[in-house]
């Protein structure tokens, strides 16, 4: 791939890990190297060192609330967006994601999802009106000229993640992730990387892993995303459930549409892993 194939793409790295020196630090850096010399733009999000805020309060608000007792953070922030009285921090990182065409959130999973000053991030920065609105979401949502990808190492090996592991299908435990957040927001969500359990391998495999990381990256750009069931297949007028032609159209099938829209069916198999 030329760098004229990525003429003036710009890419933010949403990066939370507090060593430096880590594992996650190493796949950052390359995600950086790749995507520099390939003539991208890039930024990144170094949320420790920036000492990111991970609640989202009243604080995060320039100015007099409108209902100040009875706050609800979502509207607050949706008027304060509308008037340009967010705060710094969110205003930048929202700056830095309304121009970027790929985002990668790199981190270590915690407790099977996302960091917490990571989750802030996503709680202060994907603000309703800038992010989503009722008529803004899932494949007609704000940001469906973008692409995301979840990169993440894990404490568990790959086999505890696997449909009959004690850890269950990691396919459900992303699907709240990256249906629920990202492509909530209208994301194209890409295949996640997944780094298995470094911590429990030979330096000759880690390095193995970062190479890997750095082939996958170089062409990450021109990737297709994952396949999620378009608005228009729901009823609004029926609590968005599947219309009827769409339900009997998967009637004969074997398996469901995804891991979350399964219809009492089998779940597709790498339906959140493999694009």
């Amino acid at each position: 791939m030329s760098s004229s194939d990525l003429e003036a793409k710009k890419v933010l790295i949403v990066y939370a890990h507090q060593n430096p020196k880590s594992f996650n630090a190493a796949a950052k850096d390359i995600a950086v190297e790749v995507l520099t010399a390939q003539g991208c733009t890039v930024e990144v999000s170094d949320l420790y060192a920036m000492k990111f805020k991970a609640s989202a309060t009243a604080e995060d608000i320039i100015g007099e609330l409108k209902d100040a007792d009875n706050f609800s953070y979502a509207d607050e922030t949706k008027r304060a967006w509308e008037a340009g009285n967010l705060c710094p921090e969110i205003t930048e990182e929202q700056r830095k994601l309304t121009e970027a065409d790929l985002v990668i959130f790199q981190f270590p999973m915690y407790w099977f999802t996302v960091p917490a000053i990571l989750k802030g991030w996503i709680d202060r920065v994907l603000t309703l009106g800038y992010a989503f609105s009722y008529e803004k979401r899932y494949s007609q949502g704000v940001f469906k000229d973008k692409k995301a990808m979840l990169s993440f190492t894990t404490g568990s090996q790959e086999s505890m993640f696997s449909d009959n592991g004690i850890n269950g299908d990691m396919n459900v435990t992303l699907w709240p992730l990256q249906n629920g957040i990202l492509h909530y927001c209208g994301f194209q969500v890409l295949a996640p990387h997944i780094f298995w359990a470094p911590s429990y391998v030979s330096p000759e495999m880690r390095n193995t892993m970062l190479e890997d990381f750095r082939i996958r990256i170089y062409g990450a750009l021109k990737e297709e995303p994952l396949s999620f069931t378009p608005l228009d297949y729901f009823d609004q007028e029926k609590g968005f459930r599947l219309k009827p032609e769409f339900s009997e159209e998967q009637a004969a099938k074997e398996y469901g549409l995804a891991v979350g829209i399964h219809l009492g069916k089998k779940l597709p198999p790498y339906n959140q892993m493999k694009g």
